[in-house]
Protein backbone atom coordinates (compact mmCIF):
# COMPACT_ATOMS: atom_id res chain seq x y z
CA UNK A 1 0.00 0.00 0.00
CA UNK A 2 1.25 3.48 -0.87
CA UNK A 3 1.47 5.58 2.28
CA UNK A 4 3.38 8.60 3.64
CA UNK A 5 6.01 6.30 5.10
CA UNK A 6 7.16 4.57 1.91
CA UNK A 7 6.70 7.62 -0.35
CA UNK A 8 8.09 10.32 1.92
CA UNK A 9 10.02 11.92 -0.94
CA UNK A 10 6.74 12.89 -2.61
CA UNK A 11 5.55 14.86 0.41
CA UNK A 12 7.97 17.76 0.09
CA UNK A 13 8.73 20.05 -2.86
CA UNK A 14 12.18 20.14 -4.39
CA UNK A 15 12.47 17.07 -6.61
CA UNK A 16 13.72 17.91 -10.11
CA UNK A 17 12.35 14.80 -11.84
CA UNK A 18 10.31 11.75 -10.95
CA UNK A 19 10.84 8.85 -13.29
CA UNK A 20 10.07 5.17 -13.75
CA UNK A 21 6.29 5.09 -13.40
CA UNK A 22 5.60 5.38 -17.13
CA UNK A 23 7.46 4.81 -20.37
CA UNK A 24 6.45 4.78 -23.99
CA UNK A 25 4.97 1.49 -25.13
CA UNK A 26 5.22 -0.52 -28.30
CA UNK A 27 2.12 -0.48 -30.50
CA UNK A 28 -0.20 -3.42 -30.00
CA UNK A 29 1.31 -6.54 -31.56
CA UNK A 30 -1.16 -9.33 -30.73
CA UNK A 31 -3.82 -7.68 -32.90
CA UNK A 32 -1.58 -8.20 -35.94
CA UNK A 33 -1.52 -11.99 -35.68
CA UNK A 34 -4.77 -12.96 -33.91
CA UNK A 35 -8.30 -12.79 -35.25
CA UNK A 36 -10.27 -10.79 -32.67
CA UNK A 37 -13.80 -11.62 -31.60
CA UNK A 38 -16.11 -11.20 -28.63
CA UNK A 39 -17.99 -13.74 -26.54
CA UNK A 40 -21.13 -13.71 -24.39
CA UNK A 41 -20.66 -17.11 -22.76
CA UNK A 42 -18.39 -18.81 -20.24
CA UNK A 43 -16.65 -20.59 -23.12
CA UNK A 44 -16.78 -20.85 -26.89
CA UNK A 45 -16.35 -23.95 -29.03
CA UNK A 46 -15.23 -24.48 -32.62
CA UNK A 47 -16.27 -27.77 -34.19
CA UNK A 48 -14.46 -29.18 -37.20
CA UNK A 49 -16.13 -31.18 -39.97
CA UNK A 50 -14.48 -32.79 -42.95
CA UNK A 51 -15.51 -32.85 -46.57
CA UNK A 52 -15.47 -35.95 -48.72
CA UNK A 53 -12.64 -37.89 -50.34
CA UNK A 54 -11.72 -38.07 -54.01
CA UNK A 55 -14.21 -39.53 -56.49
CA UNK A 56 -13.43 -43.15 -57.44
CA UNK A 57 -13.97 -44.65 -60.88
CA UNK A 58 -17.42 -46.19 -61.44
CA UNK A 59 -17.61 -49.33 -63.49
CA UNK A 60 -20.36 -49.66 -66.06
CA UNK A 61 -23.59 -50.94 -64.54
CA UNK A 62 -22.22 -50.83 -61.00
CA UNK A 63 -23.41 -48.74 -58.07
CA UNK A 64 -21.57 -45.60 -57.16
CA UNK A 65 -19.43 -45.46 -54.04
CA UNK A 66 -20.62 -43.54 -51.00
CA UNK A 67 -18.61 -41.54 -48.53
CA UNK A 68 -19.47 -39.76 -45.29
CA UNK A 69 -18.25 -36.47 -43.87
CA UNK A 70 -16.45 -36.93 -40.56
CA UNK A 71 -16.70 -34.99 -37.34
CA UNK A 72 -13.46 -33.13 -36.81
CA UNK A 73 -11.71 -31.85 -33.71
CA UNK A 74 -13.49 -29.78 -31.08
CA UNK A 75 -11.70 -26.68 -29.79
CA UNK A 76 -12.95 -25.06 -26.59
CA UNK A 77 -11.95 -21.54 -25.55
CA UNK A 78 -12.51 -21.13 -21.81
CA UNK A 79 -12.24 -17.54 -20.65
CA UNK A 80 -9.89 -16.59 -17.83
CA UNK A 81 -10.23 -13.54 -15.59
CA UNK A 82 -7.20 -11.36 -14.87
CA UNK A 83 -7.05 -8.60 -12.27
CA UNK A 84 -4.65 -6.23 -10.51
CA UNK A 85 -5.06 -3.33 -8.11
CA UNK A 86 -3.31 -1.04 -5.65
CA UNK A 87 -4.25 1.05 -2.61
CA UNK A 88 -3.26 4.51 -1.41
CA UNK A 89 -3.91 5.97 2.03
CA UNK A 90 -6.00 9.11 2.15
CA UNK A 91 -3.12 10.98 3.76
CA UNK A 92 -0.74 9.99 0.97
CA UNK A 93 -3.30 10.98 -1.64
CA UNK A 94 -3.82 14.37 -0.02
CA UNK A 95 -0.19 15.22 0.73
CA UNK A 96 1.39 14.09 -2.54
CA UNK A 97 3.04 17.29 -3.79
CA UNK A 98 3.52 15.97 -7.31
CA UNK A 99 0.11 14.36 -7.87
CA UNK A 100 1.79 11.09 -8.76
CA UNK A 101 -0.73 9.02 -6.83
CA UNK A 102 -3.49 10.51 -8.96
CA UNK A 103 -1.60 9.50 -12.09
CA UNK A 104 -0.73 6.00 -10.87
CA UNK A 105 -3.88 4.37 -12.36
CA UNK A 106 -2.17 4.83 -15.74
CA UNK A 107 0.30 2.19 -14.56
CA UNK A 108 -2.58 -0.30 -14.43
CA UNK A 109 -3.20 0.38 -18.11
CA UNK A 110 0.44 -0.30 -18.88
CA UNK A 111 0.29 -3.55 -16.91
CA UNK A 112 -2.79 -4.64 -18.85
CA UNK A 113 -1.12 -3.90 -22.20
CA UNK A 114 1.96 -5.88 -21.25
CA UNK A 115 -0.06 -8.82 -19.90
CA UNK A 116 -2.10 -9.14 -23.08
CA UNK A 117 1.04 -9.14 -25.22
CA UNK A 118 2.63 -11.81 -23.02
CA UNK A 119 -0.48 -13.99 -23.26
CA UNK A 120 -0.52 -13.68 -27.05
CA UNK A 121 3.20 -14.26 -27.50
CA UNK A 122 3.12 -17.32 -25.24
CA UNK A 123 1.34 -19.32 -27.94
CA UNK A 124 4.39 -18.78 -30.14
CA UNK A 125 6.82 -19.31 -27.26
CA UNK A 126 5.20 -22.69 -26.59
CA UNK A 127 4.60 -23.57 -30.23
CA UNK A 128 7.06 -26.50 -30.18
CA UNK A 129 6.37 -27.61 -26.60
CA UNK A 130 4.39 -30.87 -26.37
CA UNK A 131 3.10 -29.82 -22.93
CA UNK A 132 0.86 -27.25 -24.64
CA UNK A 133 -1.40 -29.02 -27.11
CA UNK A 134 -4.35 -28.09 -29.28
CA UNK A 135 -7.57 -29.91 -30.05
CA UNK A 136 -5.76 -32.51 -32.18
CA UNK A 137 -3.52 -33.50 -29.28
CA UNK A 138 -0.21 -32.03 -30.47
CA UNK A 139 1.55 -28.69 -30.10
CA UNK A 140 0.80 -25.73 -32.37
CA UNK A 141 3.73 -26.37 -34.72
CA UNK A 142 4.30 -30.08 -35.33
CA UNK A 143 5.43 -32.49 -38.03
CA UNK A 144 2.65 -34.95 -37.10
CA UNK A 145 -0.67 -33.11 -36.88
CA UNK A 146 -3.18 -35.98 -37.22
CA UNK A 147 -5.76 -35.79 -39.99
CA UNK A 148 -9.29 -36.84 -39.08
CA UNK A 149 -9.47 -39.05 -42.16
CA UNK A 150 -6.09 -40.66 -41.46
CA UNK A 151 -2.51 -39.60 -41.97
CA UNK A 152 -0.71 -36.47 -40.81
CA UNK A 153 0.45 -33.08 -42.02
CA UNK A 154 3.26 -30.78 -40.90
CA UNK A 155 3.33 -27.08 -40.17
CA UNK A 156 7.00 -26.91 -39.24
CA UNK A 157 10.22 -27.56 -41.12
CA UNK A 158 11.33 -31.19 -41.21
CA UNK A 159 14.77 -29.95 -40.14
CA UNK A 160 14.69 -26.94 -37.79
CA UNK A 161 16.56 -24.01 -39.29
CA UNK A 162 17.32 -20.37 -38.62
CA UNK A 163 15.65 -17.80 -40.83
CA UNK A 164 17.43 -17.38 -44.15
CA UNK A 165 16.45 -17.39 -47.80
CA UNK A 166 16.73 -21.19 -48.04
CA UNK A 167 14.63 -22.01 -44.98
CA UNK A 168 12.10 -19.34 -45.95
CA UNK A 169 11.73 -20.88 -49.40
CA UNK A 170 11.23 -24.32 -47.87
CA UNK A 171 8.54 -22.95 -45.55
CA UNK A 172 6.61 -21.56 -48.51
CA UNK A 173 6.92 -24.91 -50.28
CA UNK A 174 5.66 -26.75 -47.21
CA UNK A 175 2.68 -24.42 -46.82
CA UNK A 176 1.70 -25.25 -50.41
CA UNK A 177 1.69 -28.90 -49.36
CA UNK A 178 -1.09 -28.38 -46.77
CA UNK A 179 -4.01 -30.77 -47.09
CA UNK A 180 -7.43 -30.88 -45.46
CA UNK A 181 -8.60 -33.60 -43.09
CA UNK A 182 -9.50 -35.87 -46.00
CA UNK A 183 -6.08 -35.46 -47.57
CA UNK A 184 -7.21 -33.10 -50.34
CA UNK A 185 -4.91 -30.26 -51.34
CA UNK A 186 -5.95 -26.82 -50.16
CA UNK A 187 -4.95 -23.27 -51.03
CA UNK A 188 -3.33 -21.55 -48.08
CA UNK A 189 -1.44 -18.30 -48.65
CA UNK A 190 1.30 -16.89 -46.40
CA UNK A 191 0.34 -13.56 -44.84
CA UNK A 192 2.85 -12.31 -42.25
CA UNK A 193 6.37 -13.18 -41.19
CA UNK A 194 6.53 -13.11 -37.37
CA UNK A 195 9.98 -12.65 -35.85
CA UNK A 196 11.85 -11.79 -32.68
CA UNK A 197 13.49 -8.31 -32.73
CA UNK A 198 16.87 -10.00 -33.23
CA UNK A 199 15.62 -11.37 -36.56
CA UNK A 200 14.17 -8.14 -37.95
CA UNK A 201 17.16 -7.25 -40.13
CA UNK A 202 17.34 -10.77 -41.52
CA UNK A 203 13.62 -10.70 -42.30
CA UNK A 204 13.99 -7.38 -44.12
CA UNK A 205 16.94 -8.70 -46.13
CA UNK A 206 14.88 -11.68 -47.27
CA UNK A 207 11.71 -9.82 -48.17
CA UNK A 208 13.03 -6.45 -49.34
CA UNK A 209 16.27 -7.14 -51.21
CA UNK A 210 16.07 -6.54 -54.93
CA UNK A 211 18.63 -9.26 -55.68
CA UNK A 212 18.91 -12.73 -54.18
CA UNK A 213 20.20 -12.37 -50.58
CA UNK A 214 23.43 -13.94 -49.29
CA UNK A 215 25.00 -14.48 -52.70
CA UNK A 216 27.22 -12.56 -55.11
CA UNK A 217 24.97 -13.57 -58.00
CA UNK A 218 22.78 -10.91 -59.55
CA UNK A 219 19.64 -13.05 -59.62
CA UNK A 220 16.30 -11.46 -58.76
CA UNK A 221 14.99 -12.02 -55.24
CA UNK A 222 12.03 -14.45 -55.60
CA UNK A 223 11.03 -13.85 -51.98
CA UNK A 224 10.09 -10.22 -52.68
CA UNK A 225 6.32 -9.81 -52.71
CA UNK A 226 5.59 -13.20 -51.15
CA UNK A 227 4.36 -11.84 -47.81
CA UNK A 228 1.41 -9.51 -48.33
CA UNK A 229 1.10 -8.69 -44.63
CA UNK A 230 4.79 -7.89 -44.26
CA UNK A 231 6.85 -8.41 -41.12
CA UNK A 232 5.50 -8.48 -37.56
CA UNK A 233 8.05 -8.02 -34.78
CA UNK A 234 6.83 -9.46 -31.48
CA UNK A 235 8.91 -8.13 -28.60
CA UNK A 236 7.59 -10.73 -26.18
CA UNK A 237 8.95 -13.73 -28.09
CA UNK A 238 11.49 -15.46 -25.86
CA UNK A 239 13.51 -17.40 -28.47
CA UNK A 240 15.46 -15.08 -30.79
CA UNK A 241 15.91 -17.88 -33.35
CA UNK A 242 12.27 -18.90 -33.66
CA UNK A 243 10.25 -17.53 -36.55
CA UNK A 244 6.74 -18.05 -37.89
CA UNK A 245 4.53 -17.44 -40.88
CA UNK A 246 0.82 -16.80 -40.41
CA UNK A 247 -1.47 -17.82 -43.24
CA UNK A 248 -4.94 -16.93 -44.49
CA UNK A 249 -6.31 -20.30 -43.39
CA UNK A 250 -9.61 -19.61 -41.56
CA UNK A 251 -9.88 -20.22 -37.82
CA UNK A 252 -6.17 -20.13 -37.10
CA UNK A 253 -5.03 -17.95 -34.18
CA UNK A 254 -7.95 -16.49 -32.21
CA UNK A 255 -8.38 -13.99 -29.39
CA UNK A 256 -11.80 -13.87 -27.74
CA UNK A 257 -12.83 -11.02 -25.46
CA UNK A 258 -15.38 -11.94 -22.81
CA UNK A 259 -14.85 -8.64 -21.00
CA UNK A 260 -12.42 -5.97 -22.14
CA UNK A 261 -10.27 -4.21 -19.53
CA UNK A 262 -12.25 -2.20 -16.99
CA UNK A 263 -10.73 0.33 -14.58
CA UNK A 264 -12.54 1.22 -11.37
CA UNK A 265 -11.91 3.11 -8.11
CA UNK A 266 -13.48 2.86 -4.68
CA UNK A 267 -12.80 4.04 -1.11
CA UNK A 268 -12.72 1.86 1.97
CA UNK A 269 -15.28 3.19 4.49
CA UNK A 270 -13.29 2.53 7.67
CA UNK A 271 -9.69 3.21 6.59
CA UNK A 272 -10.46 5.82 3.92
CA UNK A 273 -7.87 4.13 1.71
CA UNK A 274 -8.37 4.64 -2.02
CA UNK A 275 -8.52 1.44 -4.05
CA UNK A 276 -7.85 1.18 -7.75
CA UNK A 277 -8.25 -1.96 -9.82
CA UNK A 278 -8.51 -3.36 -13.30
CA UNK A 279 -9.90 -6.64 -14.55
CA UNK A 280 -10.43 -8.27 -17.90
CA UNK A 281 -11.59 -11.65 -19.14
CA UNK A 282 -10.43 -13.35 -22.31
CA UNK A 283 -9.19 -16.51 -23.97
CA UNK A 284 -6.83 -17.15 -26.85
CA UNK A 285 -5.31 -19.97 -28.84
CA UNK A 286 -5.62 -21.68 -32.19
CA UNK A 287 -8.33 -23.79 -33.76
CA UNK A 288 -6.76 -24.83 -37.06
CA UNK A 289 -2.97 -25.18 -36.89
CA UNK A 290 -2.78 -24.55 -40.63
CA UNK A 291 -3.11 -20.88 -39.69
CA UNK A 292 0.59 -20.80 -38.76
CA UNK A 293 3.89 -22.34 -39.85
CA UNK A 294 7.00 -22.19 -37.72
CA UNK A 295 10.60 -23.10 -37.04
CA UNK A 296 12.33 -23.03 -33.63
CA UNK A 297 15.60 -22.15 -35.33
CA UNK A 298 18.62 -24.38 -35.68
Amino acid sequence: MANTGNFASLLEPGLRKIYGESYRQYPREYTKVFSLDTSTRAFEEDQGITGLGTVPEKAEGKSISYDDPLEGYLKRYTHTTYGLGFMVTREMFEDDQYRKMRAMPKALGRSVRQTIEVLGANHFNRAFNSSYTGSDGVEMCSAVHPLVGGGTFANELSTPADLDITSYEQALIDIQAYVDDRGLKMLCRPQKLVVHPDNLFQAQIILKSEQLPDTANNDINPAAGTMNGGIVVMHWLTDPDAWFITTDCPNGLNWLWRRKPEFTRDNDWETENAKFKTTFRASSGWTDPRGVFGSPGA
